[in-house]
Parts: structure tokens; sequence; C-alpha cells
């Protein structure tokens, strides 16, 4: 059975601060997932703010291209020439410098074998699902609330398909879709994609969709024509626009732009650009490549007059391409790359855990929510909570290794840190930036045996959600375990919010357990009658690799949750089916 879902988060990219003609590089962060066969690298501003509204920029990547290209790279001798054909960082980063009112967040995704339609057709008829499955993680993996763009380019216009095959109807956080000579699959007869579309962009005045196309037919290739007069997207676009004119409230009117034919529709909502091609040239990357990411994102916008060359013209983000990151290889890529497990390292400007606390002290819940999550997302934790500690679980012959952080998650340094208790939903997201889960009520239990550190629960019963209880009781915890270094495997300080069957029963609750007394009795057995939103002083996080080690074999930890006969070794509820 195919692993369900793998992730292993690494920071991949840390600040640029070089300057690039008269503009500097703002910082930014990004990092690694890896998801149902999936890469993704998100790529996010360094000055993240939770309080601003997010828009995530989902881009595939195109046919045989790597992230690090499609990404793109100031172009120097001896590289590879696809890091200088798309440049997506380079024109978010354009983006990131006209719209200060967004946190501005891209996430490229590199199909494994590079090809988006190949990956499809391996995922047999639940692809669709799948890649649903792959952008609700990528979206939970950004800090807050967002609005999702579905972007692609050539052969990544398949994984938009995918996703429209996916279900019924567009899910109400996406609010634009914009195909770069990309829409081959579009198929109104058998996937109903116009009747999605539409009924989508029927939804909300602020919904957009994007086609940006050339006449591929005209192109030639060794003086002869490469595409047939029913390919291309050329052909695919006007079966688009056949669609939308045959609805009265989508009729598009056309017009001439420059060598484009201009339709737009819905009151700026539908906008499409075909480039009629006179001279036959192939056209393909050049559509991305001469702003055509900025001219998706930014069109009927009050950003769309704010950057300079417009669409077609020099590129309008010269100044915003980078050196190529050490880490992304300069020549061809190989076949396959490895994905270095890990959590980004902490900014040197990063606030100790007791000022943070002090900033979020008075914020309302959701706020303050969010403000936790983007605080350590963005690498503001402890260096000695980076150590995963592995515990060992052995039931029925078989043999289990898990790793686990050495202490509840908390935000700070080494020197000043505090430990943060968060509502599930906070939990989970970060837990997904990262490549990990929560525990089980089992592997809770398997922890408290295997903790080299044991201390003794030290309950409070005023203000128990307050954050200035939890600087209280982290305090508590700071004498108790004085003396004994960082990085130790500790358990007794708090309950841990877990993952449990429970919660199929009690859905939109919180599963929390333990806080094991001296004697190995946990004050709190499992319980769920507090709602998702709910997070007090004693509750802890602790993060679990999703990678586990079953007989000296590497298995996905979820796949081994559901297995009738392993589950054994992580769970004593039987097989765990749900979670947050």
């Amino acid at each position: 059975m195919r692993e369900l879902l793998r992730v292993a988060a690494a920071v991949v990219v840390g600040l640029w601060l070089c300057c690039t003609s008269a503009l500097a590089i703002e910082p930014e962060t990004a990092r690694e997932m890896r998801i149902h066969e999936a890469r993704i690298v998100i790529n996010q501003p360094g000055d993240f703010d939770a309080k601003k509204p997010t828009q995530l920029i989902l881009f595939a990547d195109p046919n045989g291209n790597t992230i690090e290209q499609t990404l793109g790279a100031r172009l120097e001798p001896g590289m590879d020439w696809h890091y200088d054909i798309q440049h997506i960082a380079a024109q978010t980063r354009k983006l990131r410098r006209i719209d200060r009112e967004e946190n501005v967040v891209v996430a490229c995704l590199e199909a494994d074998k590079k090809s988006w339609p190949l990956w499809r057709k391996e995922h047999g008829d639940a692809n669709g699902k799948t890649i649903r499955e792959i952008v609700d993680q990528v979206s939970r993996a950004v800090p807050g609330p967002v609005k999702i763009a579905l972007a692609g380019h050539s052969g990544g216009g398949s994984f938009i398909f995918g996703y429209l095959n996916g279900g019924d109807s567009i899910a109400e956080n996406v609010n634009r879709i914009a195909w770069i000579d990309a829409n081959y699959a579009y198929d109104n007869e058998n996937e109903h994609h116009g009747d999605k579309l539409l009924a989508w962009l029927n939804g909300d005045p602020k919904r957009h969709l994007i086609v940006i196309a050339y006449n591929d037919r005209k192109a030639t290739l060794n003086g002869k024509p490469f595409v047939s007069e029913t390919g291309g997207t050329f052909y695919r676009s006007g079966k688009m626009i056949e669609f939308f004119n045959s609805h009265e409230e989508s009729r598009l009117t056309q017009g001439n732009r420059g060598p484009f034919l201009e339709y737009c529709g819905m009151s700026g909502q539908i906008h499409f650009l075909l480039h009629t091609n006179p001279d036959g040239k192939i056209l393909h990357t050049v559509l991305v490549e001469r702003n055509g990411l900025l001219e998706a994102m930014t069109w009927d916008t009050p950003l769309y007059a704010k950057w300079d060359e417009g669409f077609w013209g020099d590129r309008a983000y010269s100044d915003f391409i980078a050196p190529l990151p050490h880490s992304a290889p300069a020549t061809a890529p190989a076949t396959s790359r490895a994905v270095v497990s890990g959590i980004p390292p902490r900014p040197a400007n990063a606030m100790g855990g007791k000022m943070f606390c002090e900033t979020i002290a008075d914020l309302p819940p959701k706020a303050r929510e969010a403000a936790i999550v983007a605080e350590i997302v963005k690498g503001n934790l402890p260096d000695f909570e980076r150590k995963f500690c592995q515990v060992t679980a052995k039931a029925n012959g078989h043999e289990c290794v898990f790793e686990v952080i050495p202490d509840y998650l908390a935000v700070g340094s080494d020197q000043d840190f505090v430990r943060m208790p968060m509502t599930p939903i906070s939990a989970k997201q970060i837990a997904d930036a990262f490549g990990c889960t929560l525990p089980t009520r089992k592997m809770v239990n398997d922890i408290y045996a295997a903790a080299e550190v044991k201390l003794e629960p030290k309950p409070l019963t005023e203000q128990r959600e307050a954050v200035r209880t939890f600087v209280q009781h982290n305090a508590i915890i700071a004498e108790q375990r004085a003396g004994k270094p960082l990085g130790l495997l500790i358990a007794g300080d708090k309950k841990d919010v877990v993952i449990s069957n429970k919660l199929k029963e009690k859905p939109n609750k919180v599963a929390i357990y333990g806080w094991h007394k001296p004697d190995g009795k946990p004050i709190q057995p499992l319980y769920t009658g507090h709602g998702d939103f709910y997070a007090d002083y004693s509750h802890g996080i602790r993060l679990v690799k999703k990678t586990v080690v079953v007989d000296g074999k590497k298995m996905a930890i979820e796949r081994l949750l559901k297995d009738p006969e392993l589950s054994v070794l992580l769970s004593d509820e039987g097989p765990i089916e749900a979670s947050y």
C-alpha cells in the first residue's frame, strides 16, 4: 500500500541580504517538505507577521525542472540554463516589495520523476484527492489562515487539473487559479472543469482565473510544427473561452493588447492573454520569464499598476534575482535528491522566551495562537530541541524505534526559553511544518519510562489559560530540573496533547493525557472534554518524527498506526484512525 503521508522538513535557505543593483533582497526563509512522493519548498518572508493576512502561492513545477530551477537564480558560468527561465522566487520577491499589506508565501511543488502528469498516472484514480491532501497539508504548514493561489507552468498545470478532479467544488480559500501555458488537460465534457471553475468564480467576486498561452500551432522546431491543430494550450484556451461564452454571466469581451488577444469577463474575474505568435516562435517559457507570475498574481488588484515594465516587457524582477543557494546543484540535477530532516535555525534577532510571552500575553486567543505558530515555525525554539531522542517499543515479537524532542516544545533560546502550551490545531500546524506528529497515549507512557529525567508534577489552580501562568509554571519546572543538562529526555513536567481514536467520537476536541507522578501513574487519564480551542499551562506539545524504524526498516508512523498487526507497538487503542 502506498504510503499516505510522509513529510521531512528542512531549512534549505537562510537569509539573503546581498545587494543586487540598487535594491537589497529582503530576508527570507525556506523549508522543505515531502508529501505523497512530492517535494515542496516553502519560501516565506523573514519578517512574516502573523497579524497580517497571508497569500500562499502554490506553484507546480514544469516537467523536467527541479524546485531550485523553478525558483531561479543568478546565472553564472557553468550553471544549468534552467535556472534562468522562470524566476518564481524573484517574481515573488518583487510582489512582496509592492504588497506590504500581506505575507506573500510561495511553495514550489516538484513531483517525483519531475513530471506531474506521470505522477498523476502512477497515483491512479485517487490522484486528485491526493493532490487536495497535498494542498491542505502545505497550507497548514503556513501559520494562520491563508488564501491560496494555484499556479503552474507547462506540465505543472496538470497538478491544478488534478486538484479540480479531486472534488465536486473548489475550496473556498482558493482565491486565484493561473495556468501559464499549462492548460493542456482542460476537459469539460468528462471532468467538468469549466463547470467547477464557473461555480467557483460565481461564489466570490474576489476570485480570479488567469490563463496565459500562445499560438503553439504556429511554432516550429527544426522547421516543422510540433503541435497538432487540436493539441497544445492555444486550442485548449479556445475551448475554455467557448465554454465561458456559452454562459450569459461569463461572456467574454475580446480586445487586443500588443501581440496578444485579450479576453475578459465577469468584471475582470476572468482574464485570458493569448499571444498570436505571428513569427512562429517557441514562446513556452518566455510567457513565465517576461513577468508571467506577476501578471497572474496582480491582475485586477491595486497592485497591478505598482510594478514596472508590465507583462511582456523586460524583467520587472531583475533586482530580486539572488545567487544560487549553496544547497542547490549548479549543474544539471541528478535523478533523485536526498532530503535532510531538520528544524529551521534560530534567527539571530529572535526574541527570548520571556519577552515573546509578554508580547502575546494580552492578545485574544486566535491572535495569540497565530503568533505562537509563526514564531516557532520560523525557528525561534531552543537548540537543544532540535536533537531528537530515541525511544524503543516492543510488542508481539516486533520492535519499533521512534524519535521525540527531549522536552515539550518551547519558544526562545537555550538560555531563555518558555515551554509553550497551545491548541492542538496550532500544534498540528507546527508538527506538519517540521515533518512531525503528536504521540499516542501509549507513546507517552513509553516516553516516561525511557525518560532520563523524571520530575514530580506541580499543578497550579488559578488563571490556568493565561500566558503569564505559562511563564510561572515554566519557572517551577526550571527549579525542579536545575543541574540537569539540556537535551536529556525529560518527562513529568506537563500533560501531553495526544492523538486518539476518541477524537472520532468527539471531533473538534483536544485529547490530553499523562503528567505522570513518581509512582508512574498519570494525573490525567485520556480526556476529550475540552474543545480544540482550549489550552492551559499544564498542556505540553511533544513532537514525534513521522518516520519510525520497525524491525530495522523505515516506515511512516501513520501507516504503522493504521496497521492491524503493528499498531500495538505505538497504540493501546488498536489501529489509530483519528487525528486533528
